[in-house]
């Protein structure tokens, strides 16, 4: 069974072990997260199991997808009861060991974390990239039709490194031949939301026609001070538990030297 309300969190953490270090801990003793769903961990298993310990030690379970990369990628879900079935990948063999997508079951609920590859114009990165999104989509359709077909929910946290609209990002004027922003990522989001099995993106449902609320800055600079951000971590719901949203809160830092992350957690209460 499923709790309800069910609370779900998702932040990139930078680096598990440097976010530990600056404050992660504290965080983790303070939310009500029934389900946090971790990206950029840059830490194998075991570094990962080390650097939580105190987390586990007080009853969080943790399931990840370590990075077949040293240092790079990494995903987890940590949660508060044992899932009772965790899948790692997307079915493309190209990205099979990467450490960029796991999901877990808790009750009737699907709950995954997803790092989806940042990318440059011009570059093998950006080929990667877009590699991933034509692999991700179609596992996306399958996925949201098999949770129709068998009364399930899922909802796809992470970070998603595309901005969709511009209220998505402060300063989209001078992004729009960047990767993160570029109109056929853009293209490639709506496609989801408009889709034969459409997915919703929570947060902005309830928060609609408003800047932000940004989830990522850049260290360099006032970006934090400024809140010139971007709209990057995404809750993408199937449209019944979208439906059951009743809030969404990104935990911005109060103050700059207090973020244990360049990424806040994105926080949804579904009833």
């Amino acid at each position: 069974m499923t709790v309800s309300p069910f609370v779900v969190s998702t932040v990139n953490v930078n680096g598990v072990r440097a976010a530990t270090r600056k404050g992660m801990l504290p965080w983790l003793e303070t939310t009500d997260a029934h389900a946090i769903c971790l990206q950029e961990t840059r830490a194998n298993d075991g570094e990962l199991t080390k650097a939580l310990a105190p987390a586990l030690d007080s009853g969080w379970h943790l399931a990840s997808a370590e990075p077949s990369a040293k240092g790079r990628n990494g995903v987890a879900i940590l949660s508060r009861t044992a899932p009772d079935a965790v899948r790692v990948g997307i079915g493309a063999e190209e990205f099979a060991d990467s450490g960029r997508y796991i999901e877990a079951d808790f009750g009737a609920v699907t709950v995954a974390s997803l790092y989806l590859p940042s990318g440059e114009v011009g570059t093998e990165r950006q080929e990667e990239k877009e590699r991933f999104m034509a692999a991700f989509a179609k596992y996306l359709a399958k996925a949201a039709k098999a949770a129709g077909a068998a009364d399930r929910d899922v909802v796809v946290c992470g970070d998603w490194n595309i901005a969709h609209t511009e209220n998505d990002l402060k300063a989209w004027k001078t992004n729009r031949k960047n990767s993160g922003f570029l109109p056929e990522e853009r293209e490639w989001v709506s496609a989801l939301l408009t889709g034969k099995a459409p997915w919703t993106d929570v947060v902005r449902e309830l928060h609609p026609d408003v800047e932000g609320p940004y989830s990522w800055w850049s260290y360099r600079g006032k970006a934090f001070d400024n809140d010139a951000g971007w709209r990057i971590d995404y809750q993408f719901a199937t449209v019944a538990l979208a439906e059951r949203a009743k809030e969404a809160v990104t935990e911005r830092a109060e103050a700059y030297d207090q973020r244990w992350s360049d990424h806040a957690p994105v926080t949804v209460r579904y009833r």
